[in-house]
């Protein structure tokens, strides 16, 4: 008897060739007839698969509670879960984020929060001997608003605050009542959002006038830091230089004064403030300087933010020039030689000031402080190659007139052991704006 043939559908094997035929047959018009149904059936039998919420949650402690016994049959102990070392970072873009303070590194934090900046105090006598002894008055926002209050007394009254007996500008009521309550939340700010009323202030024309209804002497350290991130991104250079001298720098040293060290976010506020690198110098070095009371902490600290942060060599050598041209105060070599270890190719109009400044000191009858010494120094080892023949002879004698065991031999020989520029000397420079 002939094999019967299995059919393309796959109906399995039948010893009875009619009937395993019929059932093809039957079976095939099935599948046609309900493919659809049959694919739903399987789909639900799919879904039948997954274990309910209720049996997880039982087979989850069944395996918790056989876990642990086998840990205490074994003595094993579990891993202590580790925490995260992914440390987000300060939000630079609306500055509404509260945890938005820039990590400091080492000497940061010994400089701006730390411990007490210990100096040398015999640095520290000989630099009060070449300080200011009748300094000028320092100017506060105060000052220059009620300066323009009485020049323009016709246009522009006063009125006295009810609360702090302030002299206020006259200002719209609403105005001034907003901004009293921008004051309270300053002056007990410790970090989150900021008043919208606050941030808009570097967009208005009498910004100097809102601010003074702040009272930025009250604000906390952490309000002054945010305060000099809005101002140095929305402010033009010249407005940004008013701020820094008129409320960041009088904070600056008045903390520095009190506590001997500069708090944490008062020193990020300074770093923050070199986003204008031009408005930093001509509103808070070259002033501190020009009052000829800026101590050796004030320097110190100050200074190192030089020393951690990158600045544009343009206006790096405008403030080398203007400290060289100033009237001498012992700070300034501080700052001059942080400047020149940038090692900056500096202008030689700036080689020729830094020159005559240091040779300004041949009649000098004070004992000069250790850090002119190492001022001179810096400028040798960094820019022996740059400087005229003629320059050289007349360092080199102005080290038998002022001289220092150790630094001004190692000053000497710099000077005899280097090449010199083929250029005449230059005539002296003139002072820039």
């Amino acid at each position: 008897m002939p094999k019967v043939k299995k059919s393309r559908g796959g109906g399995g094997e039948n010893s009875g060739g009619t009937v395993a035929l019929a059932d093809q047959i039957l079976q095939g018009d099935m599948v046609r007839m309900h493919g659809r149904v049959k694919s739903r059936d399987r789909k639900q039998e799919n879904e039948d698969e997954y274990v309910d919420e209720r049996l997880s949650r039982k087979i989850l402690e069944q395996a918790r509670i056989q876990q642990e016994e086998l840990q205490t049959e074994f003595g094993v102990t579990p891993e202590a879960k580790k925490k995260p070392s992914t440390v987000l970072g300060p939000d630079t873009q609306d500055g509404d984020s509260d945890e938005e303070w820039p990590a400091l590194g080492a000497g940061e934090e010994e400089m701006g929060g730390g411990t007490e900046v210990e100096v040398d105090p015999d640095d520290e006598k000989a630099i009060e001997m070449f300080m200011n002894k009748n300094p000028p008055m320092r100017r506060t926002l105060a000052d220059i608003i009620m300066e323009k209050i009485t020049e323009k007394q016709t246009e522009v009254g006063t009125v006295m605050s009810e609360v702090s007996g302030r002299p206020m500008p006259q200002l719209d009521p609403r105005v001034i009542e907003v901004y009293r309550g921008v004051h309270k939340v300053l002056s007990k700010y410790r970090s989150g959002k900021l008043p919208k009323a606050f941030k808009i202030i570097p967009a208005l024309s009498n910004w100097e006038q809102i601010l003074y209804l702040t009272e930025p002497e009250t604000w906390t350290a952490a309000a002054m830091y945010q305060a000099t991130r809005i101002f140095s991104s929305n402010l033009k250079e010249r407005m940004a230089q008013r701020f820094y001298n008129l409320v960041l720098l009088p904070r600056i040293r008045d903390d520095i004064a009190e506590y001997k060290r500069l708090n944490f976010h008062l020193y990020s506020a300074l770093k923050k403030a070199l986003f204008k690198p031009g408005a930093w110098f001509k509103g808070i070095l070259i002033p501190l300087c020009e009052s000829g009371t800026c101590t050796l902490r004030e320097a110190i600290i100050i200074g190192s933010i030089l020393t951690k942060c990158s600045i544009p060599v343009l206006h790096s050598s405008a403030a080398v020039l203007k400290l060289a041209e100033m009237e001498y105060n012992g700070a300034n070599s501080i700052f001059l030689r942080l400047l020149l270890d940038k090692k900056y190719a500096l202008p030689f109009r700036v080689l020729d000031a830094l020159i005559a400044h240091f040779l300004s000191f041949r009649n000098e009858k004070r004992t000069l402080p250790v850090l002119w010494h190492q001022s001179l120094l810096t400028l040798a080892q960094r820019y022996k190659a740059d400087l005229a023949s003629e320059q050289k002879a007349a360092l080199l004698e102005l080290l038998k007139i002022q001289t220092h065991p150790q630094i001004s031999a190692e000053i000497r020989r710099e000077l005899q052991n280097a090449e010199s520029r083929d250029v005449e000397v230059a005539t002296p420079a003139m002072s820039m704006d």
